[in-house]
């Protein structure tokens, strides 16, 4: 851990008479006040919230120099630890010795082999979501509810070894789960956990569901005799490693609670995001069914066609941009440091926003504009590494990263060739920023043939 000695200097922002007005701000609409923050402000701000200063860095130089060169004074911050709650100590929100304890255990299920090996069961689950969508009549469709269920049914074959089909609760239960660590974020945690309101009644039953289904995955994997070398089975060897195993039991549920989530949840996110985007670009979906005929003809996908999906990438590329599946990063200051010239102290609550780091003018031209081809490899690119960040960055970026693209490629180049999907007449797309950035209250669509 690098410890600067700050000079001194403070970030500027609104005055300290506006901090019950910027926390009802945030309850309301986060994106649009980080958005206001960096427009007004620039690229380093403090942002008086309720009782709190949140200091907002919205540059890449911010984003390398908090997440990657001087990460070690970085804990995760506000928000994620109202996660706690609910995901306890999994990989998300744990720190320290603990945390690469975990990450050493998962980390080898994403190793290139095994995400090679896991392409045909993408393409199978991919397939599977064409036929039912075509099979689905004249009725709008949610995608962001088939999305979700398409992302559970491929984290449960290829991390898990197992039918999450069984478990039609585990995407309400997250909703609920997401909706609590927001409202405690926006209140800053000022309502007592105690407190029987609707919202919290419903979390501590998405709580409970959520450790019997994972409860259940663990009975059922121990009960059967033949070994395997998923991540369920890898978790379950490392609990049963620690001295006590009142602790073990408690990590692992943390563990298969926080891959539930993570495992789904930005990738579903993802995918509805890119169908309602190319549903409003019509020539951008015209040009990927050209590439995955051209590039699969009328079979599914394999490993080797990723590279070739090249077009499809840079759509899912610029999709993440203007809708990262994380969108924010929040971080606590372990010691005082300086970020940008400007005095961080110690216990400090900061914000790396992707949201708004991928909207800067400075690296961005025309950064609101659906473009694909910002992403075309064959351009120069003269952009920093830190103004595009979707997975976050550092020693904690997304260990999933690669199979989630592999699965949002495989999924769009399937569905685009086979189907259209337009948004129902009508309907107001609106994001809503919880721990990944969903399309709030779903998207209906309806679903015809590509041809």
């Amino acid at each position: 851990m690098t410890v600067v000695k700050a000079p001194g200097r403070t970030p500027p922002g609104p005055s300290k008479a506006s901090s019950i007005r910027m926390l009802m701000v945030m309850g309301r609409d986060r994106l649009g006040m980080m958005s206001d923050a960096a427009a007004r402000y620039g690229d380093a701000s403090r942002l008086p919230v309720g009782p709190k200063d949140l200091y907002f860095f919205n540059h890449p130089d911010h984003a390398k120099h908090v997440l990657a060169d001087n990460a070690a004074n970085y804990h995760k911050g506000i928000g994620l630890v109202h996660a706690r709650r609910a995901l306890g100590d999994g990989l998300l929100t744990s720190e320290g010795e603990l945390w690469r304890k975990q990450r050493k255990v998962i980390q080898p299920a994403f190793q290139s082999r095994r995400i090679a090996a896991q392409a045909s069961v993408i393409a199978e689950e991919g397939a599977a979501l064409v036929a039912r969508l075509r099979a689905h009549g004249d009725a709008p469709v949610d995608v962001l509810q088939e999305m979700t269920g398409l992302t559970l049914g491929v984290l449960g074959r290829t991390l898990l070894d197992v039918d999450l089909g069984a478990y039609d609760s585990i995407g309400g239960d997250f909703a609920a789960v997401q909706d609590q660590a927001m409202f405690e974020l926006a209140s800053l945690s000022a309502v007592p956990t105690w407190i029987p309101l609707p919202r919290q009644l419903r979390f501590r039953r998405a709580r409970r569901d959520l450790q019997r289904i994972v409860d259940d995955l663990v009975a059922r994997r121990t009960a059967r005799s033949v070994e395997r070398d998923d991540v369920l089975s890898r978790l379950i060897v490392s609990a049963g490693q620690e001295e006590d195993p009142g602790i073990g039991r408690q990590r692992l549920r943390d563990e298969l609670v926080t891959l539930l989530l993570a495992g789904h949840e930005t990738t579903a996110s993802t995918l509805s995001w890119t169908l309602y985007l190319i549903d409003r670009h019509p020539e951008v979906r015209e040009r990927l069914r050209e590439e995955a005929l051209s590039v699969l003809g009328d079979r599914l996908p394999t490993y080797d066609d990723l590279t070739r999906l090249r077009y499809t990438a840079m759509v899912i590329e610029e999709v993440m941009r203007l809708f990262p599946p994380v969108w924010i990063l929040p971080r606590k200051s372990l010691a005082e440091d300086e970020v940008g010239g400007y005095r961080v102290p110690a216990g400090a609550d900061l914000l790396i926003c992707p949201f708004t780091l991928h909207r800067h003018p400075a690296f961005w031209t025309d950064p609101e504009r659906f473009d694909p081809e910002r992403f075309d490899p064959d351009k120069v690119h003269d952009r920093p590494r830190y103004a595009y960040i979707p997975f976050g960055a550092g020693p904690r970026f997304c260990v999933g990263n690669h199979l989630g693209m592999m699965e949002a490629a495989f999924v769009t180049a399937l569905l685009v060739r086979e189907l259209t999907l337009t948004k129902e007449p009508g309907y107001e797309v609106r994001p809503e920023p919880m721990l990944s950035l969903r399309v709030r209250g779903g998207l209906p669509m309806r679903v015809r043939p590509a041809r």
